[in-house]
């Protein structure tokens, strides 16, 4: 994937002489099409945003009060420096507005975490009961072209993971795992990361039954960490990837750790599995795969199953009723982050894999870890913004990314969000 072009750091708004009118001076339009332009809005709209938005942050205490008046609490801020700009884009599309918004520089705050996290906890009552039946005139259904079929599933996983290996880098812990550690106290310091890590990897290998001679598939490589230790266990690995960066690096680290001959790093999409094994494990891969696919993962998870054997998956999940409406919608996560995805509900997990044959033997939950994984990812990223301005990923991106964290963070805070590992067992005969 091309990296983004660096622009300055720098934000000089609105300056005449320099850039057409609505746009923002500082963004690279050819990169962030819908950043760089503020999107027309009539005044209607605009003035409708503004008296919600503004009535919900007041009432939130999320903005400073007027001059001389005293604030009701101390908490997170969020400040506007560009009103109308901001109003404009909230009025014509709704949270993927708000987040392109804080891409420009519209608003900032001294705590954005805290902000989203006070704003995901009261996310239904943001809007009075009788306009959420107008949702459709500020929310757009996802694009058809981000269907996750096999050459969608490609590309979508390429935009994300393919960014850069040395991206991931910059924030990651050493073990460069993606996925939600569980730590031993909370909260955590990023010098207990890698540990928590292992401890996630381990329960997992320990549902899935894994150790010396186990067949062992692995459906989402990452960088290799899970293959690493389960093939130190003694396990005989077959990880699948649809991303060739991660797929170049974690052979590169297995080879440098002695396993080559243990692990087995396929270009394959889960859809073609071929074999029979007696665990397998995935690891927050459902989210990438699309409500159209569930069925489709299931049944290729309960094909991959030998007799008698164990699968392990670790899923963030969100409320049933929640994810019907996030299907229906294309987000500023789905636009700018993970395109083609949806995070699954606990609901839906036991529906499909029930149809697939399978039984759910086990299932915990600890989605307070995720939210200390994603603070701790999110205050690395932010301590390492000369490395990843070095890699060419400019401001903008910069703004996207820390927004990303932030808002996930959020998720799991407010308990929007939860992250689940289950074992699954054959539930049905062949």
């Amino acid at each position: 994937m091309t990296r983004p072009a660096l622009t300055s750091e720098s934000r000089t708004l609105d300056v005449p002489g320099r850039t057409p009118p609505g746009s923002r001076a500082d963004v690279d339009a050819g990169r962030w099409p819908d950043v760089a332009r503020i999107p027309p809005a009539g005044p209607a709209r605009t003035a409708v945003a503004r008296y919600l938005v503004g009535r919900a942050l007041r009432r939130l205490d999320l903005i400073a009060p007027p001059a001389g008046a005293r604030p009701a609490t101390v908490g997170p801020r969020l400040v506007l420096h560009d009103p109308d700009a901001f109003h404009r884009r909230v009025g014509r599309h709704g949270l993927i507005g708000f987040g392109e918004s804080y891409m420009a520089g519209e608003w900032d705050s001294d705590d954005l975490a805290g902000v989203l996290t006070v704003l995901a906890g009261h996310v239904d009552e943001l809007v009075p009961a009788p306009l959420r039946r107008l949702r459709g005139l500020w929310v757009s259904a996802r694009p058809a072209g981000d269907r996750n079929t096999r050459d969608g599933a490609r590309t979508n996983i390429q935009r994300h993971y393919d960014l850069s290996n040395d991206l991931f880098a910059a924030f990651l812990d050493p073990t460069l795992t993606y996925s939600s550690a569980i730590f031993r106290a909370l909260p955590a310091r990023f010098d207990s990361l890698a540990s928590a890590q292992h401890r996630k990897i381990d329960r997992l290998l320990d549902l899935a039954g894994a150790g010396e001679g186990t067949r062992l598939l692995e459906i989402g490589t990452g960088w290799g960490e899970l293959a690493l230790r389960a093939a130190a266990r003694g396990a005989r690995v077959t990880t699948l990837t649809l991303s060739e960066e991660q797929a170049a690096l974690a052979r590169e680290r297995i080879a440098a750790a002695g396993l080559a001959d243990r692990v087995d790093v396929q270009l394959r999409d889960y859809r073609d599995i071929e074999g029979r094994y007696d665990a397998v494990v995935s690891v927050e891969m459902i989210e990438a795969v699309g409500a159209d696919y569930w069925p489709a993962y299931f049944t290729a998870l309960r094909r991959a199953l030998a007799p008698g054997g164990r699968i392990a998956l670790q899923a963030i999940t969100m409320g049933h009723r929640q994810m019907l409406h996030t299907a229906a919608t294309h987000t500023f996560i789905s636009k700018y982050v993970f395109p083609g995805g949806l995070i699954p509900s606990r609901e839906a997990i036991a529906a499909h894999s029930a149809a697939a044959g399978l039984r759910t033997a086990a299932d915990d939950g600890f989605g307070e870890h995720y939210a200390e994984t994603l603070r701790l990812w999110r205050e690395r990223f932010t301590a390492h913004r000369p490395v990843v301005t070095g890699l060419g990923f400019d401001p903008v991106f910069q703004r996207m990314w820390e927004f990303y964290l932030a808002y996930s963070e959020a998720g799991f805070r407010s308990r929007y969000l939860d992250v689940r590992q289950l074992l699954l067992t054959e539930g049905t005969p062949r």
